[in-house]
């Protein structure tokens, strides 16, 4: 490298200088007197060569002494690692992490952009440093993180009691060591086995405990602060992509790539390599990795998958015109990674050498193993050092991460100074002759033809660049009037061919896409399903199994389309959820759902296909089951199969057969730890829980959280007698706890239910779970109207015969209670106004389904009051918890006009069913106020009648 110190800035590059200068000199007035005339000519040439570095300097001009102290001669890479150490070990709060790290990252990259700039550096050395900076700075934020978590939750183990590590990843340049000045850094977390937290106030599954620690850990480093950022991480090269779990352990990563890895990943996994100390837990990883990444033969295979490639990355750079891209256009960085990547993928099988991440140890283990011929190697590794150079140099000038060259003439100027270059034409010159030469390797290494057939119309309107008027006309061809579909498809087009979909994945998709569109436009309006359906693809674009799926099963597709234009909910589910696209190939199976009595045992069955102390798994079946049969449910429902009361009735008695799975399982794993309760076991728990809300009324819908109470039979004192004995009070009380967690926890296939305990005795202060007799006592002294109101809808859902007659006698004597009705009256119509105030939030032409006056909840509360106010006299009042069947008792006992009740029962149905389909459509519960005013309006008079102020 030349150094530049002697050589002269330009007029305006001159400017540049003087203004940061100024701005210097006014923060650090002793600037002039302090620095030698050598070091102040040297700070204002790179003063006019970087604004990062005049901007980071004038705010922090306490670095320039150490620059000048020795810092800008050498760098020692060890030393990030000891200093960031230094600086972390006495902070205590994130937000002081946070401003180490990047004052740091700053200040050393100020120093680094400096040495580029002025010279003082190769371009193999300057990577070095940057990604062994990267690295430090990585490793110091995860050690951080760890050491805090643990003292917050206790540490990770495995079985046998070893402290877990989460590991990472560094993937791309960050992995080879050859990071880019301002790249973002692609990152992969593991971590090795599943375990639990030891040591914290209750245990934690290890994946949590890392899912958390990822989470906080990308904060760290990518959050934008007052003083920048440390690095921008992405996460999307991980198993599944955005879509899958941030932390896998190293099982969860073995198994996805042997089954699901994709040719892309490949290409990726070729420069993965563990962060920080080298540790036993590294060698294991980089063995499990190995066999995707390498094949034992020559991997001839991979050459169509190469050629394939190579039509994308042609089609891309004419797409986008990336003709001063040099990372993406012809001849760019990207194709000497492709050429030496593809040998590695080739032979790395065989030839271990070839199993490096760097790209300059590659080239030259090809040139050794006679690969490449020397003049291909020197060619080609000098035309990308230039360019990685010019790289960066780009990105140091103003810390952004771009390729392309400048459209400025004070950033070409600033670019011909350190690369001599005596104008703009020359270094255009340059870079278009290294671009060459790494073109005409690229092809001479990939070969095959760079144009494709022609091929049928709709994919040539799918993926080539098509006018917009060739496309409207091919639309009209088919009677298409619908043009909307062709903006639709041309924004969906642009996104997918960001995405790195792999060979085989485009292959596949390039065969469905013309089926899929022809299946869309046989509607009448094909747009309102294109983009649902395009929602889902979005999901498993790098699923390849998933679009081979639908690519070969007709039947499949029609439902796809079908269903996601007739519900942009069940879009929603079948794009989050992907594995649901299974129960689309059969639709006879598919409407076929389940009948009501036969949920609990057909969840049985479902569980029985994984192993019982697979806690993992099976709390992963059990979403699975869930979701699965949602879309029976909501299939059958769209479809009009399913009334909407019978859809409530379905979704209810499926939420409750997956309550008694999951009583049991957090019974078995409790119990394992602790023993149980004397004269307890699985068959007489003394366990039970309450539903109340929409699960106690028998009205669940699509995303209906759950609302419940536990409650435990009288108890003898004494302890559990397991391994670790506890009071049986506590026994309970875990039980509670392990049942919420098993419902919460999120997994690939989401969270189970979201439960909700706040109708417990005396709110969320209460116990988690109470004695049931103290439940009682609590009800008929302690508790408020609206917990009474509340009682009314409570259903027992879960426990022996004899605990479910203990709670019916109860809940009976309390509703039964006799109440002065004006005061009764008075607290329901408070308690309303109440939850009006708080929860109607429409303009005045809008109707709010449930909390506007003559909707759900008046009628609602209408019941709740006629029930309160009359069981003393009419104790069967008392038998239902659901609305529709207490307005049909109150017409019996001729304590409501039939056709009082007709009235409420059919608004209380239309209402709902109108929620319903707003659900279903992803639409709030909100419609034009005149839709139900004539029914509305006398709901007002009748809770008037009943419910108003004398």
């Amino acid at each position: 490298m030349v150094n530049q110190s002697n050589k002269v800035l330009s007029a305006q590059l001159c400017v540049v200088a003087e203004r940061y200068w100024i701005r210097l000199c006014e923060v650090w007035p002793q600037a002039q007197q302090q620095l030698t005339q050598n070091q102040q000519q040297q700070l204002q040439q790179v003063f006019g060569l970087s604004d990062y570095i005049g901007e980071q300097l004038c705010r922090h001009p306490e670095w320039i002494g150490p620059l000048f102290d020795g810092l800008l001669t050498t760098v020692n890479r060890n030393d990030f690692d000891n200093q960031l150490q230094q600086l972390l070990s006495p902070v205590t709060h994130e937000d002081n992490v946070k401003t180490v790290l990047r004052l740091y990252r700053n200040q050393q990259m100020v120093r680094l952009a400096w040495r580029d700039f002025m010279g003082y550096s190769s371009v193999e050395d300057a990577l070095l440093d940057l990604s062994a900076l990267a690295e430090a700075l990585v490793i110091a934020a995860r050690d951080w993180v760890y050491q805090d978590m643990c003292r917050q939750l206790g540490t990770p183990m495995d079985s046998e009691g070893n402290p877990q590590p989460l590991l990472i990843l560094g993937m791309g340049k960050l992995g080879g060591r050859e990071l880019n000045f301002s790249s973002d850094i692609d990152l992969i977390f593991t971590f090795p086995e599943h375990g639990e937290t030891q040591g914290g106030r209750r245990a934690l599954a290890n994946q949590q405990f890392f899912i958390r620690m990822g989470q906080r850990l990308v904060n760290v480093l990518d959050q934008i602060t007052l003083d920048g950022f440390v690095f921008r991480v992405d996460m999307r090269l991980r198993p599944y992509g955005e879509s899958g779990p941030l932390v896998v352990s190293f099982s969860g990563l073995e198994d996805y790539y042997q089954e699901q890895g994709r040719d892309w990943e490949r290409y990726a996994m070729v420069k993965a390599r563990v962060l920080g100390p080298w540790t036993h837990y590294s060698d294991e990883l980089q063995q499990l990795l190995r066999p995707f990444v390498y094949r034992r033969y020559i991997d001839f295979s991979a050459i169509e998958s190469l050629r394939k490639m190579k039509r994308l990355i042609a089609q891309e750079v004419r797409r986008r015109q990336l003709s001063d891209n040099i990372k993406l256009g012809a001849g760019g960085i990207r194709e000497v990674e492709f050429v030496v990547q593809s040998f590695q993928l080739i032979r790395g099988g065989r030839e271990p050498d070839l199993r490096q991440q760097s790209i300059f140890g590659a080239v030259d283990t090809l040139y050794n193993l006679g690969q490449l011929e020397y003049l291909a190697v020197d060619e080609l590794k000098h035309s990308y050092v230039f360019l990685r150079r010019v790289e960066n140099l780009l990105q140091a000038i103003n810390d952004q991460q771009t390729q392309t060259l400048p459209n400025n003439p004070l950033d070409w100027q600033r670019l011909c100074y350190v690369l001599d270059a005596d104008d703009e034409a020359q270094l255009r010159q340059k870079v278009a002759a290294a671009m060459a030469i790494i073109h005409r390797h690229f092809n001479a290494t990939v070969g095959g033809d760079e144009h494709h057939d022609q091929q049928e119309p709709w994919t040539h309107v799918i993926w080539d660049v098509c006018d917009d008027d060739d496309a409207l006309s091919l639309l009209a061809e088919h009677q298409v009037e619908d043009e909307r579909i062709w903006l639709l498809l041309k924004t969906w087009r642009a996104t997918v061919l960001k995405r790195a979909i792999g060979p085989r994945g485009r292959e596949t998709l390039d065969k469905l896409m013309p089926k899929l569109l022809e299946e869309i436009l046989q509607l009448t309006q094909p747009s309102s399903a294109f983009e649902p359906v395009s929602m889902v693809l979005d999901k498993i674009l790098t699923r390849t199994t998933y679009l081979e799926l639908l690519c070969e099963n007709p039947g499949a597709r029609q439902q796809l389309v079908r269903l996601c234009s007739a519900s942009p909910w069940i879009a929603k589910e079948l794009a989050n959820f992907p594995m649901l696209l299974d129960e689309l190939i059969d639709p006879a199976q598919l409407y076929d759902t389940t009948s009501i009595d036969d949920y609990p045992s057909e969840l049985r069955q479902y569980l029985l296909r994984v192993p019982e102390d697979d806690m993992e798994q099976q709390m992963e079946a059990l979403r699975q089951f869930k979701l699965s049969q949602q879309l029976k449910i909501a299939a059958a429902d769209v479809t009009g199969v399913l009334p909407v009361m019978e859809v409530s009735d379905h979704l209810t008695f499926l939420a409750e057969a997956i309550i008694e799975q999951v009583v049991l399982q957090a019974w078995h794993q409790v119990a394992e730890r602790h023993g149980v309760p004397a004269q307890m076991n699985v068959s007489n728990m003394g366990f039970a829980i309450v539903g109340y809300g929409k699960l106690g009324g028998i009205e669940l819908g699509y995303g209906s959280d759950l609302d419940l109470v536990f409650l435990h039979d009288k108890l003898p004192a004494g302890c559990t007698d397991g391994k670790k004995p506890i009071d049986s009070h506590h026994f309970y009380l875990k039980l509670a706890q392990r049942i919420i967690h098993l419902f919460a926890t999120r997994t690939n296939s989401g969270e189970l239910y979201e439960v909700d305990m706040r109708l417990r005795p005396s709110g969320s202060s209460g116990l988690l779970v109470s004695e049931i007799a103290r439940f009682g006592e609590y009800q008929a002294t302690e508790a408020w109207t609206w917990e009474h109101q509340a009682l009314v809808r409570s259903r027992f859902v879960f426990g022996s015969d004899a605990l479910a007659g203990q709670f019916s006698q109860l809940r009976a004597k309390v509703l039964q209670e006799p109440r002065a009705t004006d005061e009764l009256a008075k607290n329901v119509r408070e308690m309303r106004l109440k939850m009006r105030e708080h929860l109607l939030k429409v303009d005045k032409n809008s109707f709010d389904l449930k909390q506007s006056p003559g909707g759900i909840a008046d009628i609602e509360f209408i019941a709740q009051f006629m029930v309160l106010a009359h069981s003393n006299q009419q104790r069967d009042l008392t038998m239902w918890s659901d609305n529709v069947r207490i307005f049909e008792a109150l017409a019996e006992f001729e304590l409501m006009e039939f056709a009082e009740v007709q009235l409420l029962t059919q608004t209380y149905c239309q209402l709902r069913d109108a929620n319903h389909e707003l659900t279903l459509q992803q639409k709030k519960g909100v419609v034009n106020i005149e839709r139900f005013a004539e029914q509305t309006e006398q709901i007002k008079r009748i809770y008037q009648h009943y419910l108003a102020s004398e």
